[in-house]
């Protein structure tokens, strides 16, 4: 026997599964759910414009837009586009599962991201499904229902239990309601009619259940075209055309004009009684990515000149005292077995050979430059370290369950005689009645 249970073993499919829980839209939420999927090289970032000068020196992959959701009519007719059976979209089918739905609907449609190995297998084996069957799938995935999972708060995750259960014995109530005796449902007598004030108060009951719905719906470039991807509706929506089929270049230009018209139709209009719950997340290139490539382009950089120095006799050129602390500015735990992007290896070839053209001159001004560029990338490198550490921190603190301690806290304080005087109760739990002088102290 080896020890491990066979009750703990997941399957790689489960028909039956749990439910997903509620998570925040929080870029540093969604970054860690891309990551935990297995995506590599990216980070969603919030907007807080959608002009040219806030987004377009991000050039992002995609959007995904979260906004309070209100029931929408739409007919399965305005979404038939034949261009839109090459774009991958999957509807949702799991309550509060959209978070993830949105963002793979938007990773499925981009080439140039690296999905990593499961992601890439689950794109493949759903290409040929429908999007109901795709939802299907996304839903039985422990991979994903794990992950996503995995990033909300245990209380949550409780919320979402407790939901199925509140759903299961609303149902079993409603089957057992009793015939009437033609064999219908009972209805109230005809004599029986609703007054005024009785509709007001139904009305008012309505408003205060109806708490606010999160949904998330993902835009994206694909096949020449922007694309409009919400999980609940039928299929995608063709938002505007690109000048080319390939290549994502103005695509924001395209997107911004719907992104208007949805954040006005969904209470962002700015007006005096408008809706500003919404958010607006865009993926982009991983910032600890991008600056720990830089530095390791710079540390070749070093290194390669050092070499050319050497072979002509003028290392001993260039400052002794900078020359000492040069390779301290260039180390860094997270090089360490660094994995080189595509295309990188091109680009290093390319200025070795601009670099084996220069004097040695030119060689020691070029050395000098590396390092000061060396500074402020290891500083660039050292913030985004930190950054990634704070949404560490914020994620435990986030998903740790405290409902345990403060339970047997209270616990504690019963036990101790000590929870009535802090609610002002007697030994019977009744309210202690204060005097005037106690109430003025």
């Amino acid at each position: 026997m080896n020890g491990t249970s066979e009750s703990n073993i997941e399957p790689s499919l489960d028909l039956i599964g749990g439910p997903y829980a509620v998570i925040e839209s929080d870029p540093g939420v969604f970054s860690s759910l891309a990551r935990g999927l297995g995506v590599k090289r990216i980070e969603l970032v919030e907007l807080y414009d959608i002009e040219p000068w806030a987004v377009d020196h991000l050039d992002p992959y995609g959007l995904i837009f979260c906004f309070t959701w209100h029931k929408d009519v739409h007919r399965p007719t305005d979404f038939d586009d034949p261009a839109a059976e090459r774009v991958w979209f999957a509807n949702q089918l799991s309550d509060d599962a959209c978070a993830t739905h949105a963002l793979l609907n938007v990773l499925f449609n981009c080439p140039d991201l690296d999905l990593g190995e499961e992601l890439r297998e689950f794109r493949q084996e759903t290409q040929d499904f429908s999007a109901v069957m795709r939802g299907l799938a996304i839903t039985n995935s422990p991979l994903f229902r794990r992950t996503h999972n995995s990033l909300a708060r245990p209380a949550d995750i409780r919320a979402s239990l407790n939901s199925i259960a509140t759903n299961v014995m609303e149902s079993k109530k409603k089957g057992s309601l009793k015939p009437s005796a033609k064999g219908k449902p009972g209805r109230p007598p005809k004599s029986s009619k609703t007054t005024k004030s009785e509709k007001v108060k139904k009305q008012d009951n309505a408003d205060e259940n109806d708490t606010p719905t999160y949904h998330f719906v993902g835009y994206v470039p694909a096949f020449g075209k922007v694309w409009e991807l919400d999980g609940m509706k039928s299929g995608p929506l063709e938002v505007g055309e690109l000048p080319s089929e390939s290549g994502r270049d103005g695509w924001m230009d395209v997107a911004r004009p719907a992104l208007r018209l949805k954040m006005a139709k969904y209470g962002g209009s700015g007006l005096e009684d408008s809706d500003i719950r919404f958010s607006l997340l865009a993926i982009v290139q991983d910032s600890l990515s991008r600056v720990a490539d830089e530095l390791e382009f710079l540390r070749k950089d070093k290194e390669k000149i050092e070499s050319l120095l050497e072979q002509g006799d003028s290392l001993l050129q260039v400052d002794s005292v900078l020359l000492q602390h040069a390779q301290a500015i260039f180390k860094c735990d997270i090089l360490d077995g660094y994995e080189h992007p595509s295309g990188f290896a091109g680009r290093r070839m390319q200025r070795d050979r601009d670099l084996m053209q220069m004097s040695q001159s030119d060689l020691v001004l070029a050395w000098k430059n590396v390092i000061q560029d060396g500074v402020r990338a290891k500083t660039a490198l050292e913030d985004e370290i930190t950054k990634c550490a704070q949404v560490q921190t914020e994620h435990l603190k986030r998903t740790f369950d405290y409902e345990p301690f403060f339970r047997e806290f209270i616990t504690e304080l019963h036990t101790q005689g000590l929870l009535n005087p802090l609610l002002n109760l007697d030994e019977n739990g009744r309210k202690v009645k204060q005097t005037k002088r106690q109430k003025s102290d």
